[in-house]
């Protein structure tokens, strides 16, 4: 669920929880997003040639995945949200048929910068893990 107003810096704190974000992964979901972001690599949405280069179906594409992070902090943050940082690592792929399912919380607080810790993992484990550096709105 998306909040239309922006949390305000002094309103968090250090171990707050952020929303549990579920994402089905449908095929169409990782082909459409992996176009969208004009990533045409043939893993993604070719899964005769995704096998043939070792893995068991298409997948998601990191770009997708680091929108999918951006989402996940703003759906909680709010739309005044401003990135001051994001670093992502990729583990699992995201497979259709799959669930990524992402969580959070808050980690520090100093000089007006928020840190947040996330993870969204699938059936096979962490997908992506990482920490977003961010300012709210005081």
């Amino acid at each position: 669920m998306s909040t239309t107003t922006s949390l305000k810096y002094d309103d968090v704190n250090v171990g707050d929880e952020l929303p549990q974000l579920d994402i089905p992964l449908t095929r169409t979901l990782i082909v459409a997003t992996a176009i969208a972001s004009r990533d045409y690599q043939d893993v993604h949405h070719d899964p005769g040639l995704a096998q043939e280069r070792g893995s068991k179906d298409i997948f998601m594409n990191i770009l997708t995945s680091n929108g999918f992070v951006g989402r996940f902090v703003t759906d909680w943050a709010g739309p005044d949200t401003l990135f001051k940082s994001v670093k992502i690592r990729l583990g699992a792929p995201n497979y259709p048929g799959d669930t990524m399912v992402m969580t959070g919380s808050v980690t520090k607080k100093e000089d007006g910068v928020i840190e947040v810790s996330l993870r969204g993992a699938n059936s096979l484990g962490d997908h992506v893990t990482g920490t977003v550096l961010l300012e709210l709105p005081t």
